[in-house]
């Protein structure tokens, strides 16, 4: 069955507040009705699925973040192997029918095509029923949906497109199909893939037409999170990094840390920036951040329910902490959700932790009078061993983005139900081993509830793009114009809020080079490699790792430093032939005669 731009009605069904007609899929003759929009209004609730589309379940709502990038850049250990495409994405070896590639793709084009009825219903406002006032509002909307058409498919090439272009190369490689408008019949449909320059061209066209058209506008109230002009600017400056235009990268990139306004929040705020705390929202370092409402009322299934499907997200489901079990066990800790994974100890040596694992002694205080409890442990973390680990937070000789970003087992704390204060845990998979370290997920994780008693939902935004991100980019388009110092000073500056030193003056933490000794231990590549440390480091399980390590073409020596995963029956099988790029879906080969499938698939 022939579906346009591979678009299923799932997609479809999730979207609100948009003129029921122009989101049926399945006959674009739908778009050409002459009386709609008629009102700004109108114009305004077709641009609402641009942006609702970015919690689509198989995007950012759900499937995108935890089964797909966690488990390729192994920032995730799944402790699930029941799923095949999850499995195949743990091992960075996909075929042409992976659910969450496949998602993926569908997706964005659902996310592009939503775009494409926004501008083409501006053009037929502004042609038909517009007024002189409304001028001004029309080039916004405009504005908002060239960034977002821009922002997925920079998502789409960055996963699809056969290669990225370098400073030797890559302008003959395929990149994915440009519907550029939205399409007419049938025929039109049926697109072969443009070169990848073509594709990057394409996205830094639009970002420059959404910088224009949005110069100037802040938004305020029900409005601060729509996209800005500088939301624009820092795109196109990303998009000139991964594309090595490094010129071009610089100084679109200083623009905006010279004239956005914005800065790096103060680790005081970011220490707790991730974890839904309502008045960090579209902070002083946020670009662009996914928009989340939670499920308040505890009484609907997230976005599987019809209350709320297209307005909340339920990642944290899968990356739930562990909660010490009520008998004060291990063995029967419980996840504040699925459970599905936790962090990898790899990442756990990554960041620095240097004082090894621990071991559990019987607890000196236990009160043999009551029930052994999870405040009455029988056993518990080895004292001394318990106080090294917190001596070392508060001397910082661990990376203390660690702590941002993960749950030390018996050193910090959950409340299940909101209230009561549990020791976190190892998962009790990982029960009576003491050689695992057993941290789970803090950033983007449920630690003040149990997600499956909350709807469930998650009660967070997500950063998209914020300005540590430009920050590194910056420093990675100065490295690569000679501007040594710069480089070196714009990756001191991201360092030096981590461990919450001022960012503008010289600190005891300070990188002397670009080369210079990082946290990671023991590893052969992030070692001493400042750059590609500070990135995988400060935008840890954000989904931004996994296009460094195809751009950087770090894949091989990323696969060795994790060696495997728990869903995994051996070795992750990296091949540099085919893993750096997703295959084309299978269904899409299937329903576009001009397609071609991407290289070993």
């Amino acid at each position: 069955m022939f579906k346009k731009l591979y678009i299923p009605l799932l997609a479809i069904a999730l979207f609100t507040g948009c003129k029921k007609d122009l989101l049926n899929a399945s006959d674009p003759s739908v778009y050409s009705n002459s009386n709609y929009p008629a009102t700004i209004n109108d114009l305004q609730s077709i641009l609402v699925p641009c942006y609702s589309n970015l919690r689509d379940q198989n995007l950012f709502g759900f499937h995108f973040l935890p089964k797909a990038l966690s488990n390729a850049t192994h920032t995730a250990n799944s402790a699930y192997g029941g799923d095949q495409s999850w499995n195949e994405m743990a091992n960075t070896n996909l075929t042409s029918t992976n659910q969450y590639s496949t998602e993926a793709y569908t997706s964005l084009y659902t996310g592009i095509k939503n775009c494409n009825v926004t501008l083409a219903g501006a053009d037929s406002f502004a042609a038909k029923y517009a007024k002189a006032e409304d001028k001004q509002n029309i080039d916004y909307i405009r504005g908002q949906a060239y960034f977002l058409r821009a922002y997925y498919y920079f998502q789409l090439e960055s996963l699809f497109g056969e290669s990225y272009i370098t400073a030797t190369g890559g302008t003959d490689k395929m990149g994915v199909p440009i519907y550029d408008g939205v399409p007419k019949d049938l025929a039109s449909t049926q697109i072969a893939r443009s070169s990848a320059r073509a594709v990057w061209d394409f996205i830094a066209n639009d970002l420059k037409q959404a910088a224009t058209l949005l110069k100037g506008k802040v938004w305020t109230g029900v409005d601060v999170g729509r996209v800005t002009e500088w939301s624009a600017k820092g795109l196109l400056g990303k998009s000139y990094v991964f594309t090595q235009d490094w010129q071009n990268a610089r100084t679109t990139l200083l623009d905006v840390i010279q004239n956005s306004g914005k800065t790096l929040m103060p680790f005081s705020k970011y220490q707790d920036a991730f974890n839904g705390n309502s008045a960090n929202e579209f902070n002083e370092e946020s670009l662009f951040e996914l928009n989340v409402d939670p499920d308040a009322k505890g009484n609907d299934y997230g976005i599987y329910g019809g209350k709320a499907a297209n307005a909340t997200t339920i990642n944290g489901l899968i990356w739930s902490p562990w909660a010490l079990g009520n008998d004060g066990t291990e063995g029967a800790a419980s996840s504040l959700g699925y459970g599905n994974e936790i962090v990898h100890d790899q990442n756990v040596l990554r960041f620095g932790f240097n004082i090894g694992t621990y071991n559990l002694v019987n607890n000196p205080n236990f009160d043999a009078s009551k029930s052994p409890s999870f405040n009455n442990p029988k056993q518990v973390m080895d004292p001394v061993y318990k106080q090294k680990a917190i001596q070392a937070r508060a001397n910082k000789t661990i990376d203390p983005r660690l702590f941002v970003n993960a749950l030390q087992p018996w050193v910090d704390v959950v409340k299940p139900d909101g209230l009561t204060v549990y020791p976190a845990s190892k998962p009790n998979f990982y029960a009576g081993k003491p050689e695992t370290y057993g941290f789970s997920f803090k950033k983007y994780a449920p630690t003040q509830y149990n997600e499956n008693n909350n709807g469930p939902a998650d009660a967070w935004n997500y950063y998209l793009l914020r300005m540590a991100d430009v920050y590194l980019l910056y420093a990675e388009a100065c490295k690569n114009t000679g501007d040594i110092t710069n480089a070196v000073e714009y990756l001191n500056k991201v360092k030096r809020r981590a461990y919450d030193y001022p960012i503008n003056s010289a600190s005891p933490v300070d990188y002397l080079s670009l080369n210079d000794k990082t946290s990671a231990i023991n590893d052969p590549v992030l070692g001493n490699n400042p750059l590609y440390y500070e990135r995988w480091a400060e935008l840890f399980n954000e989904g931004h790792w996994w296009y460094d390590v195809c751009r950087w073409k770090i894949g091989k020596s990323e696969a060795t430093y994790f060696g495997t995963a728990l869903n995994l029956n051996g070795p992750i099988q990296w091949d540099d032939s085919k893993s750096y790029t997703w295959p084309i879906p299978l269904a899409e080969i299937n329903s576009n005669s001009k397609i071609k499938q991407n290289p070993g698939y």
